[in-house]
């Protein structure tokens, strides 16, 4: 075993300068395990999956033996530790959980036993985790080559404390752990709320009500209604007018910013009816997001809506444009819309469903203030948001923090 080369070396010196206990390679306290099976193709087995950044492992699928092309696999047993050849620089490792006691896994993955008079493999597991660990696993073997062997693993190095001791560090981990699960799931919980409270207030405020209200749909008053030309992905070209695709709708709704996709459209008169104006509502008809709409305002390039995608131009002087946004965003409007689909495979909408949504009609004096009332309180659901994900965020950092400080013997 070379414990002399640069990479381990370097690992030492930077563990043996944190940690008060005793710096020893792995190879000391794991061993590498061999225990190959021939597959029969009349059992079924479950595969491993190694995730990226050492976020664990999870069963990938159940399959007959005889869809297995390669008959020679090995079985990994609950607690051992797992290394996957290729991806091990990437964090493809982590410690074998109980569900997946009987999986195999192919020739490309190591397993590797815990001598558990010596490890604890929680400790173990725990300290893998850790930004000393990734970094040894980056820098051994060639730069070149992203594949390591498990000589390599064998000569990472790792703080080993009395058995007690670790007994003490794990329990003090999880307990902590645990702690750190539970605010997610409370900033979670939190989060889906803020969402439901906005639903609900849209549905409260738009609720005709009054004999000053009426419901009236679309198609009343003979809105401009139709989607986008076919086949002109031809078109597309780095510059023009921008092309607002189904996937530009968000789940916001709102037209989403970070994948723009722009055409140079054929002369003549073609898809013109598809410009878009100021005001124009923007709705999904075809696929997974039917139902998503959004509104094209002054500020957004000039463009076309694609074929997966209507306009819906309501006059202004009857229906102020975000009212009718606001609408097809709440319960009663994606009720609506999704409740008229059709088709299994790839779901859809026609034009003539669009002109059938009912729309509770007020003064326009009302419609502004329901909308600048739906505005301030979606801004204060905005911030609420960013609170949660800066937490989420801190939350996020509090794990690496704790592994940090228990590896170096201050937890």
């Amino acid at each position: 075993m070379n414990l002399g080369s640069t990479a381990v070396r370097a690992a030492d010196t930077t563990a043996s300068g944190h940690s008060p206990w005793p710096i020893v390679p792995l190879g000391q306290v794991i061993e590498h395990r061999k225990w190959f099976i021939t597959i029969d193709d009349t059992e079924t087995y479950k595969r491993c999956r190694v995730q990226l950044h050492t976020r664990g492992i999870v069963l990938r699928d159940e399959i007959e033996g005889a869809r297995i092309k390669t008959k020679s696999q090995q079985v990994c047993r609950p607690d051992e530790f797992l290394v996957a050849e290729i991806d091990a620089k990437v964090g493809g490792f982590g410690m074998v959980p109980t569900e997946l006691d009987g999986a195999i896994v192919s020739s490309h993955y190591f397993l590797f036993t815990v001598d558990r008079s010596q490890l604890l493999p929680e400790f173990l597991g725990f300290y893998i985790r850790t930004p000393h660990f990734r970094d040894q696993v980056r820098a051994q073997g060639s730069t070149n080559y992203a594949a390591i062997r498990p000589g390599h693993v064998l000569e990472y190095v790792i703080p080993l404390p009395p058995l007690d001791e670790q007994r003490r560090i794990v329990a003090k981990i999880e307990h902590l752990a645990a702690k750190i699960d539970k605010a997610h799931g409370l900033r979670f919980l939190s989060h889906r709320e803020s969402g439901c409270l906005l639903d609900s207030k849209i549905n409260m405020v738009m609720e005709a009500k009054g004999s000053d209200v009426s419901v009236q749909p679309f198609g009343e008053f003979e809105p401009h209604v139709t989607s986008g030309p076919r086949n002109w992905s031809k078109y597309y070209s780095n510059s023009g007018y921008r092309f607002y695709r189904a996937q530009d709708i968000s789940n916001a709704f709102t037209v989403a910013e970070n994948s723009k996709q722009f055409l140079t459209p054929p002369d003549g008169k073609q898809g013109r009816s598809a410009l878009l104006e100021p005001g124009d509502l923007m709705i999904v008809i075809t696929g997974a997001t039917v139902g998503r709409a959004a509104l094209f305002k002054t500020e957004y390039e000039p463009g076309f809506v694609s074929q997966h995608v209507s306009i819906c131009r309501l006059p202004k002087q009857k229906v102020d444009p975000d009212y009718a946004l606001w609408y097809l965003r709440g319960p009663g409007g994606q009720d609506q819309l999704l409740g008229q689909r059709y088709g299994q495979g790839k779901p859809g909408l026609n034009l003539t469903n669009i002109k059938n949504i009912s729309l509770p009609i007020r003064s326009l004096g009302e419609q502004r203030r329901i909308v600048a009332y739906l505005n301030g309180l979606q801004t204060k659901v905005d911030r609420v948001k960013a609170l949660q994900n800066k937490t989420a965020t801190e939350l996020d950092a509090l794990l690496p923090s704790i592994l940090d400080k228990a590896f170096k013997g201050e937890l």
